[in-house]
């Protein structure tokens, strides 16, 4: 199935983002494509046919296009055309999953408390991890995840303002912030740290942890249309959460 140039084109002239034609084309296919709303095998216009539809040289295109399929997103055969990749595969320590997804897959109930949510001026560290200027404009959340009446997770997160202007409009005990950020900036790329660490007092009254009783400490950043849009330390009680991969040899 071909997707037409006609929907392309009407979708590139519905972004008001700005930044060089080529890569508000190239994250148009990045979005449609996070979404599900193309799928692997879908064929994308010619060339020709996208730079005339959409008022672009053909040269513009192309780069588009040759970025997408250096990422892995886009596969080209000369002579065809351009289609859609098959998506990587990924195995399940490394996938971002949304707590509430993964509570409710163990049969159980996910509830969130929301400790804050505040606009703020990133620091040293906050514009460092977000990639922003000092002073940028971030919102803050401190959520409280528990599964059933135990608290299995303290979710401490900044996001980039200008990319989810909406945020703080959000009930996150409804959805969670995971849900909200993949359906508005969908996640393209991320990296992990993974820690043991001894959690603060605070932290440990909000995670009912023992006295002695470690913590895994996640330390995620998420980029989306080739920006970083979050920054998350992820709390969990080391008794009680483990992470699982398979990987081959």
């Amino acid at each position: 199935m071909t997707i037409a140039d006609t929907e392309v084109a009407s979708l590139y002239r519905a972004r008001r983002l700005p930044g060089p034609a080529y890569r508000r084309l190239k994250e148009l296919v990045v979005e449609q494509i996070a979404s599900g709303r193309w799928t692997e095998g879908q064929q994308l216009p010619a060339e020709t046919q996208l730079a005339n539809s959409l008022g672009l040289s053909r040269m513009t295109v192309n780069r588009a296009l040759r970025e997408l399929t250096a990422e892995g997103l886009v596969v080209r055969t000369a002579g065809v055309g351009s289609f859609v990749a098959k998506p990587k595969a990924s195995s399940a320590l490394f996938e971002v999953h949304s707590i509430a997804d993964e509570v409710a897959a163990r049969g159980h109930r996910h509830r969130a408390e929301v400790l804050t949510l505040t606009a703020e001026s990133a620091d040293t560290r906050a514009a460092a991890g977000l990639d922003v200027p000092e002073g940028a404009a971030v919102f803050h959340s401190v959520l409280v995840h528990y599964e059933d009446d135990r608290a299995i997770q303290l979710e401490d997160r900044l996001v980039v303002a200008a990319e989810v202007p909406d945020y703080l409009r959000q009930d996150f005990t409804r959805r969670t912030p995971h849900d909200y950020l993949m359906e508005i900036a969908p996640l393209m790329r991320g990296e992990h740290v993974v820690e043991a660490v001894t959690p603060t007092a605070e932290q440990r009254r909000l995670l009912q942890l023992g006295d002695h009783e470690a913590g895994l400490m996640i330390r995620r950043r998420t980029w989306s249309r080739d920006r970083v849009v979050s920054v998350a330390r992820l709390l969990h009680p080391g008794t009680r959460y483990r992470l699982e991969g398979v990987f081959d040899a």
